[in-house]
């Protein structure tokens, strides 16, 4: 699904999806104005991000070109910690959306997104491009870190949970852990005692006080991050 200029700029699909379900898109220029408040975290490339309205994905697209361009700057000397830090770049963002049209949206623009900023890199269409097998992880990670539901029932359009995908990337040798934790235990915010070693805080903690959660819903085991769709 292509999506042009006037379309993204668009902050009004129809006055009838307006009525229905509030939809008004932010503007690009207060979207930047907003990321730029947390600036130094947009650009880490580990730092994560949840958008509980996503709609066609205005702030994350903004977001990931920040993160990209932090990756440019980090690690265009080594393709191999290229291609991993850009995929836990694409990672590190999660977005809920209640319109299926606009998940879709919000997908592909991320894809397309993703794949213009890599074709410009050193790695671009002249010394190969995206890989097959890059493309086919980044389209599952926003597969899963995109979601059509409602953060405020935290249910999927399925009427199941929201449950997200914590992708922890271990070192610089492309392995990641992958656990699932359902949105709304993670939003619990529930303090246990310290945590043993190797234990981590919540997904999406805001403070630096130590907040911790039940266990994963499900655990995977380690694996190549270019194998992570072979294990869902």
């Amino acid at each position: 699904m292509n999506v042009t200029n006037d379309e993204q700029e668009r902050q009004v699909v129809s006055k009838q999806r307006v009525a229905d379900h509030g939809e008004v898109y932010t503007a690009k220029r207060e979207v930047n104005a907003m990321l730029d408040l947390v600036k130094e975290e947009t650009e880490r490339i580990d730092s994560r991000f949840l958008e509980p309205a996503c709609g066609n994905g205005n702030f994350l697209v903004e977001i990931l070109n920040r993160k990209m361009e932090a990756v440019r700057k980090q690690f265009s000397k080594n393709r191999f910690e290229y291609d991993l830090a850009s995929a836990q770049a694409v990672s590190s963002m999660y977005g809920v959306e209640l319109l299926p049209d606009n998940v879709e949206i919000c997908r592909q623009r991320l894809f397309d997104t993703y794949k213009e900023l890599y074709n410009s890199s050193p790695y671009g269409e002249d010394r190969g491009g995206l890989s097959l097998e890059l493309e086919r992880c980044i389209r599952f990670l926003l597969k899963k870190n995109i979601l059509c539901g409602d953060a405020l029932t935290m249910l999927q359009a399925d009427g199941n949970p929201i449950t997200f995908c914590e992708w922890t990337f271990i070192g610089l040798d492309g392995k990641v852990k992958r656990r699932d934790f359902e949105l709304a235990e993670l939003l619990k915010n529930v303090e246990y005692d310290k945590p043993k070693a190797g234990e981590e805080g919540l997904l999406f903690a805001d403070t630096g006080e130590p907040t911790f959660v039940h266990l994963p819903k499900r655990e995977y085991p380690l694996t190549d991050y270019l194998k992570l769709p072979d294990y869902e």
